[in-house]
């Protein structure tokens, strides 16, 4: 069986929560490619060096400095059109010279063909808009679909009832009976303590930069400005994985470029086992950061969302919407 997997290069959440998925058909003896471009493929083929890649469409969008995104997101509509029908080229020129059984795209646009089942993975039937917008949101939901329509399965990673991760996100009234609940999906779900790096223990807080410039350049400058100098020892990790790895510091500010893998849950069981408690998280309210911490949570037995500040990207309206959702948590 010869499986694509391909997900959306917006962020690293796409392909870190596609990493359980490759796991888990090439346990199955399948021939798994990876499908993407950018450094979401590049994360993927970090992880699994030993597997064909695909180089699929770019896509380049910026968002706003701002606090709303609508414009910067209406100025990328034709961006998107191009990226899915540059895919959808992309794959039937792929399939002159190759087969496949399955093809997966975790909202990766255009990535579908006729000649074998595809499954599209999405948390967002329902798409949220800004307050003064949401009389569209069941138009924008619907133009969602329209992308997927050709699909003949839809995967939501999260849990079928209640309490679930997503909401009303991923459990709006009406769900397409094709829709498949298959449970959080997360990098951390088969970890092995022995791979994860090691970092110094004694900060007492853990922030975790993601998401697209300038907004995660902001991110990091307001969280710098506002703990410079103070008696917390932090932790700064800047999402930037395509950086070399340097570690920078600045008073009581550590900042790494990244921590590949399984950094995280080490610092998280050091900050446990050694000072009797975890280190406060501040992260984006993306939903695969929020399925990490979920699962970490289940393995560490410990409730890491009331350990958590949620700061959703700004003008985001589906971070902003999982940030609110997450407070009961946190109260």
């Amino acid at each position: 069986m010869r499986v694509l997997i391909a997900p959306l290069n917006w962020g690293l959440g796409h392909a870190t929560r596609c990493i359980p998925i490759v796991r888990r058909y090439i346990e199955s003896g399948a021939e798994v490619w990876l499908g993407g471009s950018g450094a979401s493929l590049r994360l993927l083929h970090d992880y699994f060096p030993q597997l064909t890649t695909v180089e699929l469409a770019p896509l380049d969008i910026r968002y706003s400095s701002g606090n709303s995104q609508v414009f910067a997101m209406l100025r990328a509509v034709p961006k998107l059109l191009h990226f899915t029908q540059c895919n959808h080229r992309k794959i039937k020129q792929l399939l002159r010279s190759t087969t496949f059984d399955l093809i997966i795209s975790d909202n990766c646009f255009g990535v579908y063909t006729s000649s074998c089942d595809c499954i599209y993975i999405t948390h967002q039937l329902h798409i949220c808009l800004p307050k003064p917008w949401r009389w569209l949101e069941a138009l924008a939901s619907k133009c969602h679909s329209q992308l997927y329509k050709h699909y003949k399965e839809i995967w939501v990673p999260d849990y079928a009832g209640t309490p679930n991760l997503s909401g009303l996100l991923g459990h709006p009234e009406h769900i397409d009976s094709r829709v498949k609940y298959i449970g959080p999906l997360s990098r951390f779900d088969n970890y092995s303590p022995s791979k994860t790096e090691l970092f110094p223990s004694g900060y007492d807080v853990i922030a975790v930069l993601s998401g697209p410039e300038p907004q995660r350049t902001l991110f990091e400058q307001q969280i710098m400005s506002q703990y410079i100098g103070g008696s917390d020892q932090i932790l700064i990790i800047r999402g930037l994985t395509d950086a070399p790895q340097t570690t920078i510091r600045h008073h009581n500010i550590t900042l790494v470029s990244s921590i590949k893998q399984f950094g995280l849950l080490k610092q998280t069981n050091k900050g446990r086992n050694e000072q009797g408690y975890i280190p406060r998280l501040i992260v984006r309210s993306g939903y695969s950061t929020i399925m990490d911490l979920h699962i970490l949570g289940l393995r560490m037995n410990q409730d890491l969302f009331a350990m958590t500040k949620f700061i959703p990207t700004p003008g985001q309206p589906e971070q902003e919407y999982l940030a609110n959702y997450h407070t009961r948590y946190t109260d």
